[in-house]
């Protein structure tokens, strides 16, 4: 599968999210109360989704905006500037009507292949200007076998940011701007005085004194952590610059996890020789949609700390369900 128009696309939202950074353009809440959307959200979406079609047509597609919410919850001028971005990013006019088709592109299409596209994922630290990723997975049988992430924040090539993509059943690392690449592979660290954690940053995300817990019954207690919006800790994890990614929900959350928020990921960590699993080992299941109804948590890592994690969550869910009883 050649992923470079969708590289392509990847590279034009992340021109077009720097620009809206720049201009302060004004966000707008979800009318589920799901976080916060911007504009960046529906241009990105919609040039991704636009390479989708004219490349892959007949795909299915599963994003996180729609034609419908950016119609409904973004004022005219708002939207105005959206397409104007847009016809600038592509050198050629568009019209509301071709952005309000492209959010909607592949939309309940039954395929063999399903691409997953989250516009800006770490849509928080998009707006307070941390970390974010513009992140396309791709699905087939539920399993996330193809990936393509922007990561604007990336600490590489001084500062520019940086590109992964699958190539190969390999993953790939190169500049955003640049069009040049290099093969890159999860590390070889497993001494647990080295280990490199990567947690999220929203406190709603994840239990984070599970997590430690989690990691004290796992003696991966004394690694650094750093606490990171978005996709980018799989993506850290596929180059080598981390080691676990460890999610766990808070213990009485009951909010499923979403499929956009971890195809590209998985596939870049598989991709790169790591592993990316539901808390028991088990593969993560992409095949129930929006949600990963069945997914109870991930552990994430270059796989030679794989088993002792797996070891350590199991250990608190006995302790959990002890103290439950009693």
């Amino acid at each position: 599968m050649n992923l470079e128009p969708i590289k392509t696309a990847a590279r034009q939202a992340a021109a077009l999210c720097s620009t809206v950074q720049k201009r302060h353009f004004v966000t707008s809440q979800k009318a589920d109360n799901d976080g916060p959307v911007t504009i960046a959200d529906y241009g990105a979406q919609a040039l991704i989704a636009n390479a989708i079609k004219s490349n892959f047509p007949g795909d299915a597609v599963l994003a996180e905006e729609t034609g419908e919410q950016f119609v409904g919850l973004v004022p005219a001028e708002q939207r105005a500037k959206v397409v104007a971005l847009i016809g600038e990013v592509l050198g050629r006019r568009v019209s509301e009507s071709d952005v309000v088709s492209w959010l909607d592109y592949g939309k309940d299409v039954q395929a063999d292949r399903t691409w997953v596209i989250d516009p800006i994922d770490g849509t928080k630290g998009f707006i307070a200007m941390r970390h974010y990723a513009i992140a396309i997975g791709v699905l087939r049988g539920g399993q996330a076998v193809g990936g393509v992430m922007a990561c604007p924040g990336y600490p590489a090539y001084n500062g520019g940011g940086a590109l992964l993509w699958t190539e190969n059943d390999t993953c790939m690392i190169g500049p955003i701007a640049g069009f040049s690449g290099r093969q890159v592979r999860v590390s070889a660290i497993q001494d647990v005085q080295r280990v490199r954690v990567l947690e999220s940053v929203e406190k709603s995300h994840a239990g984070f004194e599970r997590m430690l817990r989690a990691r004290m019954l796992a003696g991966l207690d004394a690694a650094p952590v750093e606490r990171l919006d978005s996709m980018e800790k799989y993506a850290r994890i596929a180059a080598g610059d981390a080691e676990l990614y460890l999610r766990l929900p808070n213990l009485k959350s009951t909010r499923a996890h979403s499929t956009w928020d971890h195809a590209a990921g998985a596939a870049l960590v598989r991709a790169a020789g790591g592993l990316a699993t539901d808390i028991d080992g088990s593969p993560l299941d992409f095949s129930s949609g929006r949600t990963m109804a069945r997914t109870r948590g991930m552990i994430v890592s270059n796989g030679r700390i794989h088993a002792q994690m797996i070891e350590g969550v199991r250990a608190l869910l006995e302790e959990e369900a002890e103290t439950a009883s009693s």
